[in-house]
């Protein structure tokens, strides 16, 4: 009787705490401290944007220190999740234990820079009020519904509220059904002249595992300069240490062997507990990027015309970077995220995940820069030599229209069960910057061109002449479609080698969402990824946290080179479909309704916003409608009362009988 009755009460009590320890953590979220939730996160301006102009030889010390600028703001975040329950209790205990530090270490940092820059050129001003960040709570972050998003019930969250497997997001206001998105997707009218072909290069979906935390763009020489790890495809020696002839001569993934370029973008991973390679590794787990890393089920690498004229060829190992890693707390001026489902990428989630009906995949589509400043091959911020057309399709003045890249990527897995935290079926989110939290408007692609000028001139004319064209060419070619119809409808097949000829995804250009956030003025800067260098093989790769220096490799080159031929290299990437559970029925009812619109794809150097959103949308809900509940579910949590309760009935009937035996 004495061991069932404490079964019992163990049980109650246990039962009680748990319950208890998600409304405390809402509770907390709402008591006007702010803090609640625990998923602050640390807010400091962007300086790489703000240096537009950085001559050349003092690009590699700049780059240097803007990396270490990225490492002390993601050092700062993870000592906030490590001291989240007293910044609870004292939010002002931030600013002398972490705050203050870090604007003092930023603005030694940001001194070196401006005197890197001084000693061969003019000294920018005004950098030093970039040194000091800003501490943003919950509150400043539509996140009041706090463990919405939590993968795991068990998953140990270090005490301070936040969903995820990381401990970083996401939330369950992080995603929307797609189905209540009303169409958003808009396209220029396409002119008389205008090039209308298509050329697709077929390079795999990385199914032998390249993956690093590097960005050669933006950290070159910098090992996890990223702070999240990418998928890459096309070109296999792209890491951080990586110069301009280590990427001519490396293999490629394409089936045409004459594009070795670089196609890059952050992994996506689904929480489910699973421990990676790189759990413990800087860039993985130890920076909030954990869980199972997703094969894509397609990738498709389109080059499209311009809707009001010819296209001039792209320079080789030109570099350019979409959308803004860092847009969550830099704000959308230079975001470009854009998700969809496949059947419904007539409408597009800029700062939502999609939730996708049953038979529908997650489709995540970059759409790059289409216009060239006609010299570099990159920039400062490496974001101004290259630019987007306005919403006619025009390019700013001093620019020339080049082949637009346009990647897109599908994914085969269930939209995530919010009403049970992800349990059914596990939250998916891209890899970030861990002070980002994983936030779906923070995706970005990355790209360096490295096709051989033979098959690029092979490109520019299949465009121009209005043929579609495949990854070997196509004898030549089929006429093109037009393109003034709006995307979506069915999944293309991107089609993986020979001359196959996917079916054309016609073009996404990009249009300027309403926001809450006032947009930036400066260019943002997208801080790459880095961490290991990777052999120039197909093979499974290993994750790897540290790249040997090379002390003879050189920076890549920053101006533009047209001359050189590529060796052909003879492996490719075999594309395979991820193995995932297939989609719920019907999304879960709590999801966030709100479309955000159509990707925000803008020019620096204009804007022109036009209306995407007139159409009323359901109100998100950011909390899950129940994060416990369920009849299995109660029966995993009582059966040690149960047992309790038939070892107390036990025990009274042996009392009882022993009694009557006494008498």
């Amino acid at each position: 009787m004495l061991g069932g009755g404490g079964l019992v009460a163990a049980n109650v009590y246990a039962s009680a705490t748990e319950g208890g320890t998600d409304a405390q953590v809402r509770q907390a979220g709402q008591d006007g401290s702010g803090w609640g939730s625990g998923s602050a996160t640390v807010d400091c301006p962007d300086v790489g944007s703000r240096l537009t102009s950085v001559p050349d030889a003092a690009r590699e010390d700049v780059d240097r220190e803007l990396a270490l600028l990225d490492q002390q703001v993601a050092a700062a975040y993870q000592q906030l999740q490590a001291s989240a329950q007293a910044v609870r209790q004292d939010p002002g205990s931030a600013d002398g234990t972490i705050m203050d530090p870090l604007k003092e270490k930023r603005a030694a940092v940001i001194e070196r820079i401006a005197a890197a820059i001084d000693r061969v050129g003019d000294r920018p001003q005004g950098m030093e009020d970039l040194a000091g960040c800003t501490l943003r709570p919950p509150a400043d972050q539509g996140e009041e519904g706090g463990d919405g998003g939590q993968a795991d019930g068990d998953q140990d969250q270090g005490g301070n509220g936040n969903a995820g497997q990381g401990g970083n997001g996401p939330v369950a206001d992080d995603y929307a059904d797609i189905t209540r998105v009303q169409p958003n997707v808009r396209t220029p009218p396409q002119q008389a002249d205008a090039s209308r072909g298509s050329f697709t290069s077929s390079c795999g979906v990385n199914a032998g595992g390249l993956f690093n935390s590097d960005n050669v763009i933006v950290a070159p020489g910098v090992t996890n300069g990223a702070h999240h790890f990418h998928d890459y495809v096309g070109n296999q020696a792209n890491n951080a240490f990586a110069s301009d002839e280590d990427l001519a001569n490396g293999d490629t993934s394409c089936v045409d062997q004459g594009d070795k370029s670089s196609y890059y973008w952050p992994v996506l991973r689904l929480q489910n507990g699973t421990r990676e390679r790189d759990a413990d590794a800087p860039g993985g787990g130890t920076e909030g990027n954990a869980g199972q890393i997703v094969t894509p089920k397609d990738v498709t690498l389109t080059f499209e015309g311009s809707p009001r004229g010819k296209v001039t060829a792209m320079p080789r190992l030109l570099r350019i970077i979409t959308g803004d890693a860092k847009a969550f707390v830099n704000g959308p001026a230079n975001a470009n995220a854009s998700w969809s489902c496949t059947g419904y990428e007539d409408r597009q989630l800029k700062d939502k995940y999609p939730l996708c009906p049953s038979g529908s995949d997650v489709v995540r589509t970059f759409t790059f820069q289409s216009c060239w400043d006609g010299r570099n091959i990159d920039s400062a911020n490496h974001r101004t030599h290259v630019a987007f057309t306005d919403a006619e399709g025009r390019c700013p003045d001093g620019f020339q229209a080049i082949p637009q890249l346009v990647q897109r990527i599908v994914y085969d897995v269930a939209a995530p069960s919010l009403q049970d935290g992800g349990r059914t079926h596990p939250l998916f989110a891209v890899d970030s910057f861990p002070e980002q939290l994983h936030k779906p408007v923070t995706d970005h692609g990355d790209f360096v061109n490295v096709f051989d000028e033979d098959l690029m001139r092979d490109m520019v004319d299949c465009i121009n002449s209005g043929r579609t064209c495949g990854a070997r060419g196509d004898s030549g070619g089929s006429p093109s479609p037009s393109s003034d119809a709006s995307p979506g409808g069915g999944e293309t097949n991107p089609g993986n080698g020979g001359g196959e000829q996917p079916s054309q995804e016609p073009s996404q250009q990009p249009t300027q969402q309403p926001s809450s956030e006032a947009p930036s003025t400066q260019p943002a800067n997208d801080p790459g990824t880095s961490s290991a260098p990777a052999p120039a093989t197909t093979a499974p790769r290993v994750y790897t946290t540290t790249s040997p220096p090379r002390t003879a490799t050189p920076t890549p080159t920053r101006h533009g080179s047209h001359s050189g031929k590529e060796d052909k290299a003879d492996k490719a990437d075999k594309p395979s479909k991820a193995d995932h559970s297939t989609p719920p029925a019907e999304p879960p009812a709590s999801a966030a309704a709100e479309s955000s619109g159509a990707a925000a794809q803008t020019a620096p150097q204009t804007a022109a916003p036009t209306a995407s959103q007139s159409e009323p949308q359901t109100q998100p809900q950011t909390e899950p409608q129940a994060v416990q509940g369920g009849l299995a579910e109660t029966g995993a949590h009582l059966w040690p009362g149960a047992l309790g309760a038939v070892l107390l009935i036990a025990g009274f009937v042996v009392l009882r009988r022993t009694d009557r035996s006494s008498r």
